[in-house]
């Protein structure tokens, strides 16, 4: 496996030197999009909210800040990447707002209707079947608990999917397909919106 390849595969699951590196990267080379993705949450105030696939812990502290009564959880299932989100949010984690743990989105250990919100940035393309771990999300929110998705990738854009080809295990989703999944897994209501000149996206579903 050529170094671009093994480095660019980190995206599914940092891990030693390469996978710093590019968790080093991650909070501030997807900061647009998901500032652009957490715009559409307009009308709800969660008081608990999970991050999964949490990667730096960016996304984990940018929820605190817009929602400051709010705790969040973040998980993801890279050593790495844990290690990465706990530094980044330790004063929210001093203070008993935040928590980082290593966790696995196909099988959540977390309590059962607990959440107010969950959020998945740039994450579910490595997700091992999307009925099967949205409907472990489901699980974990309150009745009426929103789920949001936010992508880089529509799934027809051809930058994410030549990387489809090189990054083992990743599949570009289309907006489709999400929604698709997102009510076989047991939620209602499903929204979503796309960029108006790049390819990302953002679905909200609601349990």
């Amino acid at each position: 496996m050529g170094l671009f390849k093994k480095f660019v595969s980190q995206t599914r699951k940092p891990e030693g030197f390469l996978g710093k590196m590019m968790v080093n990267g991650m909070n501030g080379g997807h900061a647009q999009m998901a500032d652009w993705g957490l715009s559409h949450l307009t009308d709800i105030a969660p008081e608990e909210i999970v991050e999964l696939g949490c990667g730096g812990g960016r996304n984990a502290g940018a929820l605190l800040d817009k929602y400051p009564s709010a705790k969040v959880t973040a998980i993801d299932y890279s050593e790495v990447s844990v290690g990465k989100a706990t530094a980044y949010n330790a004063e929210a984690i001093k203070s008993g707002r935040c928590q980082v743990q290593r966790g696995d989105v196909s099988a959540l250990t977390l309590p059962e209707e607990r959440y107010d919100l969950a959020t998945a940035f740039e994450t579910i393309y490595f997700w091992p079947g999307l009925e099967k771990c949205f409907s472990q999300v489901a699980k974990v929110l309150k009745p009426g608990g929103v789920f949001m998705i936010v992508n880089e990738s529509d799934g027809h854009d051809e930058t994410s999917l030549k990387f489809e080809k090189i990054i083992e295990g990743m599949k570009c989703h289309t907006i489709e397909d999400i929604e698709k999944a997102l009510i076989a897994a047991g939620f209602s209501k499903v929204k979503s919106d796309h960029h108006k000149s790049k390819p990302w996206i953002t679905v909200i579903a609601k349990k």
